[in-house]
């Protein structure tokens, strides 16, 4: 990953962001569909947030250092431990940074939280065949393509098949104290 000193930051989203992601949101319906639907009222957001409640996702804003601006959001999803030790990702950038690469930096941050801190082994990110930047994304940051799967995700009003990228953990790594010994 990156040795380059960052233009951003990951904070992890909480409530009190509702205003300013939804606000963001909305200003990126154009950016994020059909790929995706995020929470656009405060209603819908206090209830989106819930998914975090249990920590079997983590949720994060990508921050511009600087400002402190919203560029983005990443999730962590369905942590699963035990022989696995992987999860799967979601992302988005908010139209007003889009292009600046500050999703690519956001996401270098979330691997390495990823593997080093939450010590998983393996990240999948799913996407649908005609989003050509998150493809781009994906390949830029290793990710290996692994195949397609057919209706995949509901969005949009149907099944949408995606395709599957995954990258694992860097060698050297320390693995979670419940991946088994055996």
């Amino acid at each position: 990953m990156s040795e380059m000193p960052l233009r951003v930051e990951l904070s992890p989203l909480t409530l009190a962001e509702q205003e300013e992601f939804c606000s963001l949101t909305t200003a990126s319906v154009g950016l994020h569909m059909p790929w995706m639907q995020l929470p656009l009222t405060a209603g819908d957001f206090t209830a989106w947030m819930r998914r975090f409640d249990d920590g079997v996702n983590r949720g994060f804003l990508i921050r511009e250092r600087e400002t402190g601006v919203a560029a983005g959001m990443v999730n962590i999803n369905s942590i699963i431990r035990g022989r696995y030790q992987g999860a799967s990702l979601g992302y988005a950038a908010f139209a007003p940074s889009a292009g600046r690469g500050y999703l690519t930096e956001g996401l270098t941050l979330a691997l390495r939280h990823a593997f080093e801190d939450l010590r998983l082994h393996r990240l999948e990110a799913n996407i649908q065949p005609a989003n050509t930047a998150s493809l781009a994304l994906v390949r830029r940051l290793g990710f290996r393509y692994e195949g397609l799967s057919p209706a995949y995700l509901f969005i949009d009003g149907a099944w949408r098949d995606h395709e599957r990228w995954a990258i694992t953990a860097p060698s050297p790594w320390t693995p979670d104290p419940s991946l088994p010994k055996v």
